[in-house]
């Protein structure tokens, strides 16, 4: 089952790169491929933050990973000036060694993802004064900014996230107050895998039940195109951040399934 999960944000993170035009690629710096046994996505103009984009899923998963395919996955960020990026690191990434391998590169373990899993149960009630609907090509430029906003990718990613509005598999949502959008989240869909995605709330509309209201919307279009699992994350709990997405998630039915760790240069000072 932890293939399935691994896979679906896989597929996902492949169809964004899918999207972008040959003018976003050289404008961004856009590159991905296959790493070894993951898939490398890399964007080298969108700011250090933009840890959602750059990082490498998969390491390990399927066949167990050379110290030479690693070597290359940190040096191709390294090349293309890629400030922070994320090495994911499933729980049975092989081999145990890689983990060593990254700190002895000059990676540091930072916090972790929490990756989520639900069935095909009904969710619970999610009360907001907001509308969810959604998001037409219309609304592209909202959508894109608000994730970009939200995600740290800067305003020059906003023309390529907004292209996940009409792609295949891709299913996007929105709140709106009188007219004026809110919120926003995504639901990909692949092989009977639903993953919940790119949810963010604009700073004004935080606390009005965005978030809970479009990830139910999701789950129940989700069980509506016959996934039989859903698949969602996000950074794992800390003392002192009581990470709301956590809780949001738990509230409509997800259960913890493992935390992938990640590894990163030291953020820029």
């Amino acid at each position: 089952m932890s293939d399935a999960i691994e896979a679906i944000e896989r597929a996902a993170l492949e169809s964004l790169h899918d999207a972008a035009t040959a003018e976003l690629r050289a404008q961004l710096g856009i590159q991905s491929g296959a790493a070894g046994s993951g898939f490398l996505s890399l964007a080298s103009a969108l700011p250090a933050s933009a840890i959602v984009v750059n990082r490498t899923i998969g390491l390990g998963v399927e066949t167990a990973e050379s110290r030479d395919t690693v070597e290359a996955v940190v040096e191709r960020y390294r090349s293309a000036g890629v400030l922070r990026y994320f090495i994911h690191l499933h729980p049975e990434s092989r081999p145990s060694d890689m983990a060593k391998w990254l700190t002895g590169l000059g990676l540091e373990r930072g916090r972790g993802w929490m990756k989520f899993r639900r069935g095909r149960s009904a969710p619970p009630p999610a009360e907001t004064t907001l509308d969810i609907r959604k998001a037409t090509a219309a609304d592209a430029e909202a959508f894109g900014r608000i994730e970009c906003d939200a995600f740290d990718l800067g305003p020059t990613a906003i023309p390529w996230v907004g292209r996940l509005i009409g792609c295949p598999g891709w299913h996007i949502y929105m709140s709106f107050d009188d007219g004026t959008p809110a919120g926003a989240g995504a639901l990909f869909v692949s092989d009977e895998v639903g993953w919940c995605d790119w949810g963010a709330t604009a700073a004004g509309f935080r606390g009005r039940g965005s978030q809970s209201a479009l990830l139910r919307r999701r789950i129940l279009d989700a069980m509506d195109l016959g996934c039989r699992l859903l698949v969602t994350t996000t950074g794992e709990e800390v003392p002192g951040d009581p990470q709301h997405s956590f809780k949001n998630i738990l509230r409509m039915g997800f259960e913890p399934a493992y935390v992938r760790q990640n590894y990163a240069p030291p953020k820029p000072s």
